[in-house]
């Protein structure tokens, strides 16, 4: 009976303590991890979770805890497309500037889904390492928190969504550049019927690059037709089949923005096989300006963010929490956008 009572207490895991304590798991997590909490745990709570922890004879994993405790050499970097060249700087600089600390750098590809940005968080949960840089559509501050919770790594992300007072943040203000590049169409090159090829309404960058759109063409009053708002993904087949869907269009646009430069590239493609004529016919404006940006003919008229800029400014600042600046507040870099007027429109 006492050897199975004790197998018994070895399976009590810290979900069976949030339950019988009738809290989340993350409470318990917060109340028992070695790096203070930086949410608010009432002591009532405190002390309920650590009775029921000696009730259940719960004991935490201190094999993972110890190897926190160490430095891995390693940090982990989460982006959202590998095939996407707008990350290829980005993960470069962050390379280069890990090497120069002797640190190696694990790569994961999250494909804009959260189920695999939550999967990112369970690794890094699993195989500890010292820092990570993420680009997360997904994840928010309580996910972050409850990694930073379990793990104490040290974190850095692209995306001004991300408010965690300890996640040192780099972002562009792509919503004031694309505002500017909607208006120039509108008022520069005259144009009237303006749609647009996004992405997933609910990720963060669709938010403000669609709503800047949406404000200069009511700003400008001009109507919005719910045809001329084609969502597809990042790709260059999506731009290839919006292109299709709005140039069948009773009343076509004149010009089009695209919420990045692939889905631009496959819209003009097809729009020539059409035989429309860009810029004349239709005009065509992307977001990101990858290097195929000024390879494809006509060349493309985009708005320019500067990926390595973003990397080297996380990188520098998690290596300076890696080395004892981990409960520093946190930092946020702009790196400034440019509207890069080619010939596409």
């Amino acid at each position: 009976m006492g050897k199975d009572s004790a197998v018994q207490r070895e399976r009590v895991t810290m979900q069976d303590v949030a339950r019988a304590a009738n809290v989340s798991q993350s409470t318990v997590s917060r109340i028992l991890s070695p790096v203070p909490s930086r949410v608010p745990i009432s002591e009532e709570t405190r002390q309920k979770v650590l009775t029921v922890v000696k009730e259940l004879g719960y004991h935490p994993n201190q094999y993972a805890r110890n190897l926190r405790g160490k430095k891995t050499r390693m940090i982990g970097m989460m982006i959202a497309d590998i095939t996407n060249p707008f990350y290829h700087p980005m993960v470069r600089t962050v390379q280069d500037i890990a090497f120069q600390h002797g640190y190696d750098v694990m790569i994961a590809n999250s494909d804009h889904m959260r189920e695999k940005e939550l999967l990112f968080c369970e690794s890094i949960t699993r195989r500890p390492v010292d820092g990570i840089i993420i680009i997360p559509y997904h994840l928010n501050d309580d996910d972050l928190d409850n990694l930073m919770v379990n793990t104490g790594v040290a974190i850095g992300a692209v995306g001004n969504h991300i408010q965690h007072p300890y996640v040192d943040v780099a972002y562009a203000d792509d919503a004031k550049v694309s505002y500017e590049a909607v208006n120039w169409l509108i008022h520069q090159r005259g144009h009237r019927r303006v749609a647009m090829i996004i992405a997933d309404h609910r990720f963060p960058v669709i938010v403000r690059r669609y709503g800047a759109y949406r404000r200069a063409m009511e700003e400008a009053g001009l109507p919005v037709p719910p045809e001329y708002v084609v969502e597809g993904d990042w790709s260059v087949e999506s731009g290839q089949r919006a292109i299709r869907t709005l140039l069948a269009l009773p009343d076509p646009p004149t010009a089009v923005v695209a919420a990045n430069d692939t889905i631009a590239i496959g819209a003009m493609e097809v729009a020539e096989e059409l035989g429309y004529r860009v810029p004349e016919d239709i005009a065509v404006i992307g977001f990101d300006d990858i290097p195929e940006a000024q390879w494809v003919r006509p060349r493309l008229t985009t708005i320019a963010q500067f990926p390595a800029e973003m990397g080297r400014c996380l990188a520098q600042a998690l290596f300076e929490r890696i080395n004892g600046g981990q409960d520093a507040p946190r930092r946020v870099f702009e790196v400034p956008c440019r509207f890069v007027i080619r010939e596409s429109a």
